[in-house]
C-alpha cells in the first residue's frame, strides 16, 4: 500500500511483465501507475496524482476526495434496531457510538 496526499494505492507485481502495477483505491475516478523499481513507482504514483489534480483544474472540476468522513450503509432493521439500544445505553449518540465501536474494530486509538 502506498499513500500520497490522501490517496492510497494497491500495488501488485506482475512477474511475467516483470513490473509493478499500481491502482488509486479509495476513489470512484480510475487512476492507475506502473514501474520497474519501486523508485519508478513512487514517482509514478506521485505523477499520477498530480496529473489527476491537474486535469480536474483544467476542466474547472473539482477533484474526488477521499474519504469525506461520510458514508451510507444498508443494515438489517433488526440489527439497526439493536445498535440504537446500545447506543442509548451507553448514553451516546447513534453516530459516536458507531465510530467508537469502528475505531475499536481497526484498533484506533
Amino acid at each position: 500500500m502506498m499513500e500520497y496526499r490522501g490517496y492510497i494505492a494497491a500495488v501488485e507485481f506482475d512477474d511475467e511483465a516483470d513490473i509493478f502495477h499500481g491502482e488509486v483505491i479509495n476513489l470512484r475516478d480510475v487512476i492507475t501507475f506502473q514501474g520497474k523499481s519501486v523508485e519508478e513507482l513512487r514517482h509514478t504514483f506521485k505523477d499520477s496524482i498530480e496529473d489527476y489534480l491537474d486535469f480536474c483544474a483544467a476542466r474547472n472540476e473539482e477533484p474526488e476526495r477521499p474519504f469525506s468522513g461520510k458514508f451510507s450503509l444498508r443494515i438489517d432493521p433488526n440489527l439497526h434496531r439493536q445498535i440504537s439500544i446500545q447506543a442509548r445505553l451507553a448514553k451516546k449518540s447513534l453516530n459516536h457510538w458507531i465510530n467508537e465501536t469502528l475505531e475499536n474494530a481497526v484498533h484506533i486509538q
